[in-house]
């Protein structure tokens, strides 16, 4: 998978990887269908940094859930 290409599978890979690392209780809540193409840059941002965190403070996860609210919003 070559998440260079703008594509929706690799948005939708992006959004469930970032649930799953962040072991979202309300993982349902963040569906990968309420996020556009368009907003591809920011996920692919979030999805390097927690990615490339072995661990996350509480407030770093929080951090991360408001800015995929925030994205999710538009």
């Amino acid at each position: 998978m070559d998440l260079n290409e703008k594509n929706r599978e690799n948005l939708e890979f992006m959004i469930e990887q970032i649930k799953l690392k962040l072991r979202m209780a309300s993982g349902a809540a963040m569906q990968p269908s309420a996020f556009s193409e368009e907003q591809y840059e920011d996920i692919r941002d979030v999805y390097d940094i927690v990615m490339t965190k072995s661990n996350m403070s509480i407030s770093e996860v929080e951090a991360i859930v408001s800015e995929l609210g925030r994205l999710r919003g538009r």
